[in-house]
């Protein structure tokens, strides 16, 4: 079981290793100064050429990158003689000296985002920090609502094989995958914070924590998060009903299942106790992918809904071309999927000795 997580953990680093080059070069390529970003529309030639030194943006792109690669690894290389990026020496983060010698020091350390260009002196991870649970939050309801309907829908079109009752949930699970989030997200604003509001008392636009109108801080509002979870649960539901009928299906298509009508139990009993457990594990599979994916999809749900959470931030980030907080959110998208992705396939190999084998 050690080698095969050691194999795992080998194939992640080289994964994340991967994503990091590409978003470095992706958006290095861009046009555009990033020390004329950072300081907008307040720039002279002597504060250019500082943020440039400061930031190493004066160096060849090939030295931004081993930069950029020091500041995320979580192993990092400090200059004792501080005549090279010398903003490492600024103390950014906490670092905890492993060894030094004459000329660097090596430091374990949390991965270093930078800061935003926008929002002056602001980490990224504090950025990221404050907007990821609710995106989490947002992300745990969507997958959530997918999982109990999805499952119950999956079950009666089961039963209801190539009935009316059966054509249409898988009707409206086509439906679901092909509509977009942002088509979707649009239509129930407008549908249910707007048109129905009396009836529904939702609001088309709102995040978790709002603010009181008495200046009394801020407070939960629940009720906030139904309309995205649902939207951002649609296209998981599609597949989830799917995947439940058609292994549904299968399993009751087995020999033991006929053993067990022979025995005289109920098709309830049948499902309860023997199908439904072994017809889980392709939706489990495919949650386990879906949860992940829903960090980088609620990007459109999470802004039209006004959710403040990690989409939101991108999309303003992106308007405001503030690379860091793009690079950052990406990479702990990025990271989420592998973490998430080792972990399913470490609890298959437990599951499944088989898995471990080959």
């Amino acid at each position: 079981m050690l080698t095969y997580f050691l194999n795992k953990l080998g194939y992640a680093l080289l994964t994340l290793y991967g994503v990091i080059t590409v978003i470095f070069f992706l958006f290095h390529v861009l046009p555009g100064d990033p020390a004329r970003m950072m300081l907008d529309q307040n720039e002279n030639s002597e504060q250019l050429a500082l943020i440039k030194k400061k930031y190493g943006f004066d160096k060849p792109l090939t030295t931004q990158y081993v930069y950029y690669l020091n500041d995320v690894s979580p192993i990092s290389f400090h200059s004792n003689l501080h005549t090279d990026y010398t903003y490492l020496s600024e103390q950014k983060y906490t670092a905890i000296p492993l060894f030094s010698t004459a000329e660097t020091t090596t430091v374990i350390k949390m991965p270093y985002l930078r800061e935003s260009f926008q929002k002056s002196g602001k980490k990224v991870s504090q950025i990221i920090g404050n907007t990821l649970p609710s995106t989490a939050v947002l992300a745990l309801f969507a997958i959530v609502i997918a999982i109990a309907i999805g499952i119950i829908l999956g079950i009666v079109s089961a039963l209801h094989k190539d009935s009316w009752i059966d054509r249409s949930i898988a009707l409206l699970s086509t439906l679901g995958m092909s509509v977009p989030s942002f088509f979707s997200a649009i239509l129930f604003a407008w549908l249910f914070g707007f048109v129905l509001q009396k009836y529904t008392h939702l609001n088309m636009t709102g995040s978790l924590y709002e603010v009181d109108d008495l200046g009394n801080g801020s407070y939960l509002q629940w009720k906030n998060i139904l309309l995205p979870a649902i939207v951002l649960g649609i296209r998981p539901l599609a597949v989830v009903i799917q995947l439940m009928r058609n292994s549904l299906l299968e399993t009751l298509g087995q020999d033991y299942i006929r053993t067990a009508r022979a025995k005289g139990l109920s098709e309830f009993q049948i499902i309860r106790k023997h199908a439904l457990k072994n017809s889980l594990n392709p939706v489990i599979t495919a949650i386990s992918g879906w949860f992940a994916s829903m960090l980088a999809g609620a990007v459109f749900v999470e802004y039209i809904f006004g959710w403040n959470g990690l989409g939101k931030e991108i999309v303003e980030a992106l308007n405001n071309l503030d690379l860091p907080v793009i690079m950052g959110a990406v990479l702990v998208i990025s990271t989420t999927f592998v973490i998430i992705n080792i972990l399913v396939d470490l609890i298959y190999a437990y599951l499944d000795p088989k898995i471990r084998i080959s």
